[in-house]
């Protein structure tokens, strides 16, 4: 007799759980969501938002010895509506130093983002990203340096 009640309880205990999931109106998603602009793959033209151009997004040093350093400029541009802030830049290695501009960058202006490499005792072959963050869309933007090192 235990066992008919606690199958019993197991399974008001199941439909309890089931109807109060069927009844949950406040997490359903509206057609707003869907419909926000922002999320667009092509901006609308009622849209303020900055918009990066980058006539070179990689360097290729070419060949470098190690225990050397290379520095590199990335010239980006607002070519968008609304003022362009880069909220970080970051490296994929830790022999990749960059700077950036911390202030806002206005429509139509450019700025550098300054790239300094060190080759340390690194050989071979070397492939380093740089990550920028901003307000843009889309957010990141991905620069690379490239190129080989030589063991004396």
């Amino acid at each position: 007799m235990n066992k008919d009640i606690m199958k019993l309880v197991y399974i008001c205990f199941l439909a309890i759980a089931f109807t109060s999931c069927l009844n949950d109106n406040s997490k359903k998603i509206t057609v707003d969501l869907v419909q926000n602009p922002t999320s667009a793959k092509q901006l609308q033209k009622d849209i303020k938002a900055p918009i990066i151009s980058i006539k070179e997004d990689f360097f290729d040093f070419g060949e470098l010895n190690q225990n050397e350093s290379i520095k590199t400029e990335f010239i980006i541009k607002n070519i968008g509506n609304a003022p362009l802030l880069i909220r970080s830049v970051k490296a994929s290695c830790g022999c990749t130093v960059p700077e950036w501009p911390k202030e806002l960058i206005d429509i139509g202006g450019t700025a550098k983002i300054k790239v300094t490499f060190n080759s340390g005792s690194k050989k071979g072959k070397q492939n380093k990203t740089i990550t920028l963050v901003t307000n843009a869309m889309p957010s990141t933007k991905v620069l690379l340096i490239k190129g080989t090192i030589l063991v004396p």
